[in-house]
């Protein structure tokens, strides 16, 4: 094991997830009351003439629109609480009239109410499945040794020994430059073509779809599916965790106690890429499930970094059946896929015991509020000292 890493402390202990109301992220209230703070600067002073409107730089829009990227970085700015870096990051990609600051606003407002209906609606739906979805391929939510290519079980094997270490464990894996990617097989082909085929059921029936996230328009969230507590959460505690324990000690690879886990899809008529993104996750799992596409390599930049641009990068072929183990803080994305259609299974996995100590989406320690399911991974302990859980953190 490198002896620079440090492996966190054992998680506390998780008990029942409560299922509770998400808030919008005080980071966001806090932009909205920035934004409109703006919109009152700008309006000019009675009986004074309002300056004419500055040009934008690159954006190509008429006066009066908003350029591309705005709510992406009133987003990213949101995240340090700070009004007037806020109002300047917004100004340099193009914000100048209150036109601007009003259409900003409104995107952030309707991300509050979005955030805020988020679990209501996941509950709603998940219900609805349960009572009236026909599943095509009943055996394929419940795992099976038999559903895991044999290669991978050796390498579950070898973490699970007594001997087992690092340098050991990458002698079966393939490994990508010095950003702690790793490529190993995951799935069966034939797993892999059933599970596709049941998606695609799926999709073709007229039940409630909740999609991934704001990223990706295409795609199943595997809880509201059912699969959480039979597949994804067996394969994360008994396969994945003894391999991640010897990969990302620094990232709570031992303890990894909580995940989400979603399909994406991408085809030529809906979603062909994905910008470049960190995860919420310590360790993600990417697995290319199928079918048959062209192009849409992976790329990865640099750790814990500005998500755009990513000024250099490596591409990474997908491999059918087989996943790629990254670092959820690793910038990375999707180039346009050229032809065909392809599924990915996407598994966040998240430690406890790291995030409790720094939410990795507003990089403070977190202020949580209670949440359905795993949440966001946060625990908490309460005062008659019953570990519970408080899965959302409410700055982000």
């Amino acid at each position: 094991m490198d002896p620079h890493l440090v492996v966190p402390p054992p998680p506390p202990a998780v008990g029942k997830h409560v299922r509770g109301p998400p808030v919008p992220g005080l980071r966001l209230l806090l932009l909205r009351q920035h934004l409109r703070g703006a919109l009152r600067a700008a309006r000019p002073v009675p009986g004074r003439a309002a300056a004419p409107p500055r040009p934008r730089a690159g954006n190509g829009g008429a006066a009066g629109t908003l350029c591309p990227g705005a709510a992406a970085a009133a987003a990213q700015a949101g995240q340090g609480g700070d009004g007037p870096h806020v109002l300047q990051a917004l100004r340099e990609r193009g914000c100048r009239s209150e036109e601007d600051f009003g259409a900003v606003l409104r995107e952030i407002e309707a991300e509050v109410n979005r955030r805020k209906e988020l679990i209501q609606q996941s509950v709603k739906r998940k219900a609805v499945i349960s009572k009236c979805y026909k599943r095509k391929h009943p055996e394929v939510y419940t795992l099976q040794d038999s559903f895991l290519a044999p290669d991978f079980l050796e390498i579950v094997r070898y973490c699970t020994s007594p001997d087992a270490r690092l340098h050991g464990l990458l002698r079966y894996l393939e490994s990508f430059s010095d950003k702690r990617i790793y490529r190993l097989p995951v799935f069966t082909e034939e797993f892999c073509q059933a599970f596709v085929d049941e998606l695609e059921n799926f999709e073709q029936s007229d039940m409630p779809k909740g999609r991934p996230n704001t990223m990706n328009n295409y795609g199943v969230l595997l809880n509201e599916l059912g699969m959480d507590e039979t597949f994804i959460t067996p394969l994360r505690e008994k396969y994945l965790r003894p391999i991640t324990a010897l990969l990302y000690p620094d990232l709570g690879g031992a303890c990894l106690d909580s995940h989400k886990a979603f399909v994406v899809k991408y085809s030529l008529h809906e979603d062909l890429d994905l910008s470049s993104h960190y995860d919420n996750a310590e360790v993600t799992l990417n697995v290319s499930l199928g079918k048959n596409f062209t192009e849409g390599n992976l790329y990865f930049g640099d750790f814990s970094q500005d998500p755009t641009p990513v000024p250099k990068y490596i591409e990474i072929e997908h491999v059918g059946a087989q996943g790629l183990l990254h670092r959820g803080g690793q910038i990375h994305g999707a180039l346009p896929i050229a032809s065909g259609e392809r599924w990915n299974l996407i598994v966040w996995m998240r430690s406890s015991a790291i995030r409790n100590q720094l939410c990795p989406m507003c990089n403070k320690k977190p202020e949580l509020v209670e949440a359905e399911g795993f949440g966001d991974g946060f625990t908490e302990t309460l005062k008659d000292d019953v570990p519970g859980t408080v899965n959302l953190c409410a700055l982000w």
